[in-house]
């Protein structure tokens, strides 16, 4: 007995880290997603600044593709395509999904979790969610609703920003206030979930989505000593964002490592789509390496991404793959690997990269396709057949054609010259545009908050109202005056705000914060931010709190109009005082609310091209404010 004791002991003790390995030898997955990331941000993909050791050094273990693309120029259809292999607007994920929205990434669609875990598969999900409006909520599918045994999560950006962020989800429970960095709080997940809680019996399949170097962007200031050198403040902190994402990858990497499963991991290192902003000022830093366009665009800029692929044994190292593939051949390429049928009943779009692996073209019944529901009015969709790419307008009237590979800028548009080329391209992307319109939930985007911007109803003129205060320029509706906590808005019984005109319009991007609370005991509380192109009710927008309602919001024009706008459901005490944030951003066409862990995303139109005046509105109510600041850029 003590002989066998020993021996045993002797060989649990010589695998040392090998004690890990699985008994199942089926291949695992790990589908790494950053938020925001930049074609040109990585160090292997070129950029002479920023450190990524981590990442190079995955890119030298692995294949790193030239010509990878999510499957849109935003998050959240990027995000639906990786787990069911199908275009946006055909899996219904057709746009970014503001908290609130009825969009949501439908049980009806079939995904990767979903089809793995027949075989023995334990799956995980960690990081950004962003596939439901209702996030947390039974009246929408979660993570766990799509064949994720353990998820992890935020319904879209970490909340206040990347450092000590309070709005995770765990298996449906808040988890409250953490300490740390976004990004590696995140895999730190994953690596308590490899470590503790899988059956290491099973194979494993995880997604793991950072919030990096998407907005709010707060970097660990260790990872911002790199660029101790750089004297714009708002550039080191881009980078050493980036080396934070890098850093928690690496932090991943190395359990597998320390479990002996790196040789039979499938890993994949990819982003949800191009960089954000314009590159040139503020936190949104990110380089598309040369490309046309950003996030939002349907030209390269917005659409090509990075992409790394490790699978030793099966994936050459050190090599690098100019074949086109998109976020949607992760689906494929899975199912593929596990021999496991496609969904034969719908249409699928993603191909299994397996072939590009060893240097073959991939063969696809339906061409690569974008179609961006807030990209630039000119590049609203595009496709791409080998090695040429047609891009649209958001009316189909205009069309522009590329040859890519030569022309990777999109500087020459060969649409006049190339009259039968285009024609070609044209009658198919035509053809693919239809079958998806037909094929997804069309009456999701035919019903869309920015269709039905143009149709809100306008309220009744307001009156001229009374300014006790000799501190606001324009009062209506109502009465403003002094209060211990700030200003008392008194509505009476219809609706009332005060103004402030701002000495420079907002033209790009500006944040406000306030404080306000109910001033009443009567049943109907209310309290809003408010700003707008002039001094009039039906031009003003208003983000804030229905406390009688228990939402907090963003709508547009009158108080007829909160069923049109963006609002989320929220547990609080009417009588509470409330703290909110709120960024008006022009340049990309949205404002964004913030009060406590509730975040409200709602779109702006593009027609709104300045903001000159803002302050706070009431509506049938007596509400308190303190004066809503601007943050310094």
């Amino acid at each position: 007995m003590k002989s066998f004791l020993a021996l045993a002991l002797t060989i649990f003790v010589s695998l040392g880290s090998d004690a890990y390995v699985q008994a199942d030898d089926s291949p695992n997955f790990v589908v790494f997603l950053a938020d925001d990331l930049g074609w040109g941000d990585l160090a292997c993909y070129g950029h002479p600044v920023i450190q990524t050791p981590y990442l190079d050094q995955f890119a030298r273990e692995g294949m790193r593709f030239t010509q990878a693309y999510s499957a849109c120029g935003v998050c959240s259809p990027s995000r639906s395509s990786i787990l069911t292999g199908r275009t946006p607007y055909r899996n219904g994920v057709w746009r970014w999904i503001p908290g609130g929205s009825e969009v949501h990434l439908r049980t009806s669609e079939i995904t990767i979790p979903e089809l793995v875990k027949p075989r023995g598969y334990e799956t995980m999900h960690a990081g950004k969610w962003h596939l439901n409006g209702k996030f947390n909520d039974p009246a929408q599918p979660q993570p766990g609703d799509h064949g994720y045994d353990w998820w992890f999560a935020t319904q879209n950006n970490a909340s206040p920003s990347h450092k000590n962020p309070v709005n995770f989800v765990r298996n449906g429970a808040e988890v409250g206030p953490l300490q740390g960095f976004s990004a590696p709080l995140v895999a730190d997940e994953a690596i308590g979930w490899l470590s503790n809680q899988r059956d290491p019996q099973k194979p494993f399949f995880m997604t793991v989505w950072t919030h990096e170097p998407h907005l709010p962007i707060e970097s660990d200031p260790e990872f911002m000593k790199l660029y101790a050198d750089l004297e714009d403040a708002d550039l080191r902190q881009h980078h050493g964002n980036i080396t934070q994402l890098d850093h928690a990858f690496g932090k991943l990497m190395k359990t597998l490592d320390h479990q002996g499963l790196r040789d039979n991991t499938f890993v994949i290192f990819t982003s949800d789509n191009g960089p954000e902003g314009k590159g040139a000022t503020g936190r949104t830093r990110g380089s598309t390496g040369g490309l046309r366009g950003r996030k939002r665009d349907d030209h390269e800029g917005g659409i090509r991404v990075p992409a790394i692929v490790r699978w030793p044994g099966k994936v050459k190292a050190g090599t690098e793959c100019p074949i086109p593939i998109v976020g949607s051949d992760i689906f494929s390429t899975v199912l593929d690997i596990l021999d496991i049928p496609l969904p034969a009943d719908r249409t699928i779009d993603g191909v299994s990269m397996i072939p590009a692996f060893s240097g073959q073209t991939l063969r696809r019944p339906v061409p690569l396709f974008w179609r961006t529901h807030i990209a630039p009015e000119p590049s609203h969709a595009a496709m791409r057949i080998d090695n040429w790419k047609i891009v649209a307008n958001s009316d189909l009237t205009k069309f522009q054609l590329y040859e890519i590979e030569k022309d990777w800028k999109e500087q020459h548009d060969l649409a006049t010259d190339e009259p039968e080329k285009l024609a070609e391209m044209k009658a198919k992307f035509l053809e693919v545009w239809d079958g998806i319109d037909t094929e997804g939930p069309s009456e999701w985007w035919n019903n869309a908050p920015q269709e039905r911007m143009k149709k809100t109803r306008r309220g009744r003129k307001l009156q001229a109202g009374k300014d006790e205060t000799g501190q606001w320029d324009v009062v209506k509706g109502g009465t403003v005056s002094k209060s211990e906590f700030g200003y008392l808005l008194d509505a009476g019984s219809g609706e009332a705000f005060a103004l402030r005109k701002l000495d420079e319009p907002i033209q790009e991007r500006a944040t406000f914060r306030l404080k306000y609370r109910a001033a009443t005991d009567a049943v109907t509380k209310n309290a809003c931010f408010c700003f707008g192109s002039a001094a009039d009710n039906n031009a003003l927008f208003k983000a804030g709190t229905m406390m009688g309602m228990n939402r907090h919001g963003i709508f547009e024009g009158g108080w007829g109009n909160v069923a049109a706008g963006t609002s989320g459901q929220a547990s609080f005490e009417p009588n509470a005082t409330f703290e909110a944030e709120v960024t008006v951003d022009l340049e990309h066409g949205k404002a964004t609310l913030t009060v406590g862990n509730t975040t409200i995303e709602h779109p702006l139109p593009s027609t709104l091209e300045s903001v000159t005046h803002v302050g706070i509105y009431a509506k049938a109510t007596q509400s308190e404010f303190t004066l809503p600041m601007q943050s310094q850029p």
